[in-house]
């Protein structure tokens, strides 16, 4: 296969990826960020925010690590069980998120923000 056929693949079923956690992630959360955010909710925006480049930097992990497609699928739909996994057990650790959110709190976003973060980051040193 061409290697400009395999990168596009590879960035397609990516970017197919990060949609689907977006979804699955603003589904998942008792608030709605994309209404908070166009209200200028900033702990919102970070929280989210952080979620994605959290799930992000697993994805790359395992573009990088992973020898075919299917392989890359099953550990990127892991990591997305991790990351709301993660989400999920602080959230109800922390049990007043949904408050702090809305109230615009960005030292509570930005908390968020960083233990997603910190959990991708793990989640995707584990696939090397």
């Amino acid at each position: 296969m061409p290697a400009i056929l395999n990168y596009l693949i590879h960035l397609l079923l990516a970017a197919l990826l990060l949609a689907v956690f977006f979804k699955a992630y603003t589904w998942m959360t008792p608030y709605d960020e994309v209404k908070l955010i166009r209200a200028g909710n900033q702990a919102a925006a970070l929280s989210l925010g952080g979620a994605l480049i959290g799930f992000s930097i697993t994805i790359g992990s395992a573009l990088m690590h992973t020898l075919d497609y299917q392989q890359f699928l099953a550990w990127a739909f892991g990591a997305m069980v991790i990351q709301g996994l993660a989400y999920a057990i602080t959230t109800r650790v922390l049990n007043m998120s949904k408050d702090q959110i809305e109230a615009n709190n960005t030292a509570f976003g930005g908390l968020l923000s960083a233990i997603s973060i910190s959990i991708g980051v793990i989640n995707g040193a584990c696939i090397s």
